[in-house]
């Protein structure tokens, strides 16, 4: 039976929880537009947010939607500021509470997890066992169902004000995917079913610790009832290890009917079964029992941002800071990998120059 919480609301509005909210926040962003304009008076403009809080006044603002492409097409959607300081307040609270039943394999923005560690472990996995299952959830953030998200939480939570907070955040996100995803119909499912709210915007903070606390079922079904001895989750990107490719083609089908009950389903293309001496590209990788490197899609990003880098630098929307934080972060993501030859290839030749007048 899992532990319930209630007496949530005075931690989560607290003062001290709002402004390690609002310093988490702007980490990245104090430059941008919206963090800007907060920080003009943060005291007030924070001291409003939480007498909108407490007094039960505050709605979540329009989102402001772009789409990017790389590494796949996307519609992100980025929340105002001060409904984002909203979003890490409330992780900050909650995140501690279901960290304690998270599976050690599940990655995704979990602290002391990340990219590498999930790499390390897949490798580590490639090396003990001879076939390894990849796969993915079809559509994963366009496709969550708010009822059932909403029902898991609260098997958690049961302070009634937090809940109504959360209830708000998660329905913000109704009608986001709307234009672009298709209603999915379920065994047994009738024109109530098929009009249940769904979507969870990509670029929340909200949405990504919402999906760790809406995959954690899977990860237990996997892991204590279908008894695979290797996984690895990464958000929607699912690795399966065993010694028989039937165990795992058997772990699929399973898989797809407890994905049901989530009115989730697993993308049928991308379902496919490897040998592990082979390797399996992954996170931006091609991994193999006992070596790495960059996936050709991993460099072709690269080369298409140094390009762009190149043209900004030389209109001077951006500066030197720029480029050198985005080249340490990009070289600090490929460290693991054999790509001393790479990284000196790409960057012979690449060269930086302010247009006339910038």
């Amino acid at each position: 039976m899992a532990k319930s919480y209630g007496n949530l609301w005075p931690q989560f509005a607290s003062w001290d929880n709002l402004t390690l909210a609002s310093r988490r926040c702007r980490r990245r962003k104090r430059f941008k537009r919206g963090a800007i304009a907060f920080d003009f008076g943060w005291e007030s403009n924070l001291l409003t947010l939480q007498r909108e809080l407490d007094g039960g006044t505050y709605e979540p603002g329009p989102y402001r939607h772009f789409f990017i492409r790389d590494p796949k097409p996307r519609k992100i959607s980025a929340a105002p500021f001060r409904d984002r300081i909203v979003h890490h307040a409330i992780v900050n609270v909650l995140e501690p509470l279901f960290e304690r039943r998270f599976l050690h394999d599940s990655y995704a923005c979990r602290r002391g997890k990340g990219t590498h560690r999930a790499l390390d472990r897949a490798q580590h996995f490639l090396r003990r066992h001879s076939f390894v299952l990849q796969t993915d959830i079809q559509r994963f953030f366009p496709n969550v169902d708010h009822e059932i998200l909403l029902d898991l939480l609260k098997r958690t939570i049961v302070d009634h004000r937090l809940l109504d907070l959360v209830s708000k955040i998660v329905a913000s996100g109704e009608g986001i995917f709307d234009d672009e995803t298709p209603r999915t119909w379920f065994p047994g499912d009738n024109l109530l079913d098929i009009l249940r709210p769904t979507g969870l915007p990509i670029g929340n903070l909200t949405s990504q610790f919402f999906a760790n606390v809406l995959l954690d079922p899977v990860d237990h079904f996997i892991k204590e009832q279908l008894r695979i001895p290797g996984y690895v989750r990464y958000a929607d990107d699912l690795l399966l290890f065993a010694d028989e490719k039937k165990v795992l083609w058997s772990a699929a089908e399973k898989v797809v009917r407890f994905l049901a009950t989530l009115r989730l389903r697993l993308h049928s293309q991308k379902t496919v079964v490897h040998a592990s001496q082979h390797g399996v590209k992954y996170l931006g990788f091609r991994l193999k029992p006992n070596g790495r490197r960059l996936a050709q899609q991993s460099v072709r990003r690269m080369r298409s941002r140094l390009r762009q880098q190149q043209r900004l630098f030389s209109a001077g929307e951006i500066d030197c800071c720029d480029v050198s934080r985005s080249l340490q972060a990009w070289l600090a993501h490929c460290h693991t990998a054999n790509t001393t030859g790479l990284i000196n290839d790409l960057l012979r030749g690449v060269r930086f120059h302010r247009s006339p007048g910038n």
